[in-house]
């Protein structure tokens, strides 16, 4: 079953450039792993040394956080859609 994933534009250099693509899984963590499966580059962006996700990068299934879901585990239709937002801290 394939699910769009959304690429931010910071992380679009590591996905040849798409905005999307659709990737093959049931859950959330079987989607992040195809993509990072692909985009070997991406990983380390994605994950800490521990393996678990970066603090700074959220991961929504349609508009639902998946750390108020079943965070990785969370299961996914073929018309959901999965955005990677990293968040930017900074200011003027």
């Amino acid at each position: 079953m394939a699910v769009k994933v959304l690429i931010p534009a910071p992380l679009r250099r590591y996905t040849s450039n798409q905005e999307s693509l659709e990737l093959e899984g049931g859950s959330v963590g079987e989607i992040l792993d195809d993509l990072t499966g692909r985009y070997g580059e991406l990983k380390k962006h994605l994950y800490g040394e521990d393996g678990k996700l970066r603090n700074f990068v959220n991961i929504y299934v349609n508009d639902e956080d998946i750390r108020h879901l079943q965070q990785q585990g969370t299961v996914v239709q073929p018309t959901d859609v999965i955005s990677i937002v990293p968040s930017i801290a900074g200011g003027f």
